[in-house]
């Protein structure tokens, strides 16, 4: 009897893992078709290592995961402009930029934070607003270092920080 439970839970606990990866796939499929910027492979790279995504059941929780697994990826990305700054290995004139992304980080965090209580209390509306604020905040802060006519540290870093708010953005439209 134990053999028959045990095996009944694990065919359970597997069907709940494909549910998941084709809520993903699924998702990410559409909102790629509406979002040219998105690109789908990395949606769902992203989306599948990540714990919370996987264990999804509806499109507002990809959205709550994704929107977490950014705000991650801000708290790294300032983290490593922080270290930067710490150990002086910029170009001569870019430390300005260079503080201004820690000032931007912070405000996309604070965002993405509003973002996450109104998907809580099913204003998609206002969270939308949100991550909207929060996707400007990678391309301004390579702005910074255009305008130095210096090259970014971190473009790398911030391209992936835009796709990952841009995840959960391009979810809150499809609700």
């Amino acid at each position: 009897m134990k053999f028959f439970v045990s095996v009944v839970m694990f065919f359970l606990l597997l069907n709940c893992f494909a549910a998941a990866q084709t809520l993903i796939r699924d998702s990410c499929k559409t909102a790629a078709a509406k979002d040219p910027n998105l690109k789908y492979d990395f949606c769902v790279q992203s989306l599948e290592q990540d714990p919370q995504s996987k264990t999804a059941t509806s499109l507002s929780g990809l959205v709550l995961a994704s929107t977490n697994n950014a705000a991650s990826k801000i708290i790294n990305v300032k983290g490593i402009v922080e270290i930067i700054l710490k150990s002086k290995k910029y170009q001569p004139g870019t430390e300005p930029a260079l503080r201004t992304c820690v000032e931007l980080y912070d405000d996309a965090n604070d965002s993405l934070k509003e973002s996450l209580m109104n998907v809580k209390s099913d204003d998609y509306r206002s969270a939308n607003v949100h991550l909207s604020a929060a996707l400007d905040e990678p391309n301004t802060c390579e702005d910074g270092f255009k305008e130095k006519h210096a090259k970014s540290p971190v473009t790398n870093e911030n391209n992936i920080l835009f796709q990952k708010i841009l995840i959960p953005l391009a979810f809150t439209n499809m609700l």
